[in-house]
């Protein structure tokens, strides 16, 4: 289940106003609740609505950007992660990441503040963003910028998994 904010409902995500005004979007909340099946939805729609659309989980963006930077590249990934529009930000909090790690996805993150909307799907409240950016004072900076112009959509109940699941 999901809780919308006030000035939101179901409606809104499917219509992509909020990329056009380049909002961001955190979609926080329990293991197997729906939070990745919406981001991908969210994609989904804006490629077919021909929006250039990026998705990627925490860690594989990290791992990314840590490469190319090592390949002395860097500058050119960012440019090309930069091309979407939508930029959708999967499991951020589930694997830690290193400083020098966050330190490049604060890098994504910034570029992409009033530049482009960006979905995060988190199961951490933003008190906990400390812990995953190794550094409270970064994590307060990210939280600044999705605050600033993004909504929350909170989900929570039992995992779709746990109560499908063969073996009980």
């Amino acid at each position: 289940m999901a809780s919308f904010p006030a000035d939101w409902g179901r409606e809104q995500p499917a219509s992509l106003q909020f990329v056009d005004k380049a909002e961001d979007l955190v979609l926080y909340g329990d293991v197997g609740c729906g939070k990745t099946h919406l981001a991908i939805a969210i994609g989904e729609l804006a490629c077919r609505r021909m929006i250039p659309a990026g998705f990627f989980t925490a860690s594989s963006l990290v791992m990314r950007l840590r490469k190319a930077k090592h390949d002395n590249r860097l500058d050119t990934e960012l440019k090309t992660i930069g091309k979407a529009e939508l930029l959708i930000i999967d499991e951020l909090g589930y694997l830690p990441i290193d400083i020098e790690g966050a330190r490049l996805l604060f890098q994504v993150i910034a570029d992409s503040y009033e530049t482009r909307s960006v979905v995060f799907t988190s199961n951490l409240e933003f008190s906990r963003w400390g812990d995953v950016f190794g550094d409270g004072d970064m994590a307060a900076a990210v939280i600044d910028r999705i605050v600033h112009h993004g909504r929350i959509v909170r989900f929570h109940g039992e995992s779709y998994r746990n109560t499908h699941s063969l073996m009980k």
